[in-house]
């Protein structure tokens, strides 16, 4: 597929200048703490009136854009905008650009190496396709509403093919896709169904036949065996899509934590021995780095919340993810409400010189 389709042109200045970084009040003041073996400390945080409340992140070889939501309508109704921010490793500013609605899914497309955001998870959603280089975007529509009756919201890349998590289902049983498929006709873009509401699946744990109903699909990640993995958030579960297609099997992996049954946002698999990951806390408006003296490549870890304690306090972490029973073991603790993951590699193959991050 072909994803250069003409759409409208919208060109941004650069913001190159440095800002003072400020926590809103409010928010967490206290430091998360991070397992034996790895460690944790700040990579950015948002500017109060500016933008807050950083969510989804993307890594390309030499920056990371964090999208800030601001606390916006995620159905876009407000009218209002959300920043994202572009870093170098070292998490210095050195461009930002505003997209229209509420900014939630965000990824590096790895074949054209543009930026894709999807606006607006819970209705009215749109796309915007920002080229790193040119500093261009594009919006793109949608040519129909959802058939789910809320938006889409995450987004991956897979064999030249881009698929939607259909997000915020109006029905109950969903008996509506929560996956989708995109095609591109000029400035427009039509879906055809991956992956049904109530499809059949495998229980991971016990291998037996379940009916599923995804009430709450939301982020989605590749797999390292080239397999579709959707969080249904609110269910508590992972779903993996091996073969996404007509002969495509569904398997249902429950989660669970020493925190009780976990919701969680971004799961991400590491690629690389050398580097770092990145973790958004949205309440905390804080983005971290959590480091390890070596990841392993393949390593799943997840970001999210436990169940809500006797003080009504849902614990925030960061958790080692076996897909085999679901388990996550935290490695950091003490987060707020954790959102996006991502890894930025310390060396890129065709870096000239050994650039490490401090």
């Amino acid at each position: 597929m072909t994803y250069a389709a003409a759409g409208k042109t919208l060109v941004f200045a650069a913001t190159v200048a440095l800002c003072a970084l400020a926590m809103p009040a409010g928010a967490q003041s206290t430091t998360p703490t991070a397992e034996k073996g790895y460690s944790i400390s700040v990579f950015a945080k948002g500017v109060a009136g500016q933008y807050t409340a950083p969510d989804s992140l993307a890594v390309t070889k030499d920056h990371v854009y964090i999208a800030y939501g601001d606390g916006n309508d995620p159905t876009g109704e407000d009218g209002k905008s959300n920043m994202i921010v572009e870093y170098t490793k070292e998490g210095q500013k050195t461009f930002s650009f505003a997209v229209i609605g509420h900014n939630d899914g965000l990824k590096v497309n790895p074949y054209t190496h543009t930026i894709w955001a999807m606006q607006n998870e819970d209705a009215n959603p749109n796309l915007v396709i920002f080229d790193p280089k040119t500093r261009e975007q594009r919006q793109y529509v949608f040519a129909a509403p959802p058939p789910n009756g809320g938006g889409y919201d995450d987004i991956v890349f897979r064999n030249g093919e881009a698929y939607f998590s259909a997000s915020n289902p109006a029905h109950n049983p969903n008996a509506t896709p929560a996956i989708v498929k995109a095609k591109f006709v000029g400035d427009v873009i039509e879906v055809s169904p991956v992956l049904e509401g109530i499809a059949s699946a495998t229980d991971v744990v016990t291998g037996a036949p379940v009916t599923l109903n995804l009430q709450d699909p939301d982020s989605m990640t590749l797999t390292p065996s080239n397999n579709l993995l959707l969080d249904s958030q609110g269910d508590s579960e992972l779903i993996m899509i091996r073969n996404p297609g007509k002969k495509q099997s569904v398997l249902q992996i429950p989660l669970t934590s020493p925190f009780g049954t976990p919701q969680v946002d971004d799961t991400l698999f590491i690629p690389s021995d050398d580097g770092f990951m990145l973790v958004s806390d949205t309440p905390a408006d804080t983005t971290y780095i959590i480091r390890k003296t070596q990841f392993i490549p393949g390593t799943a870890y997840s970001a999210g919340v436990g169940a809500a304690n006797s003080a009504g306090v849902t614990p925030g972490f960061v958790g080692r993810l076996d897909l085999d029973f679901g388990q996550l073991t935290p490695i950091v603790t003490g987060l707020n409400s954790p959102h996006g993951l991502a890894f930025v590699k310390y060396r890129n193959d065709d870096d000239d010189d050994d650039h490490h991050c401090r």
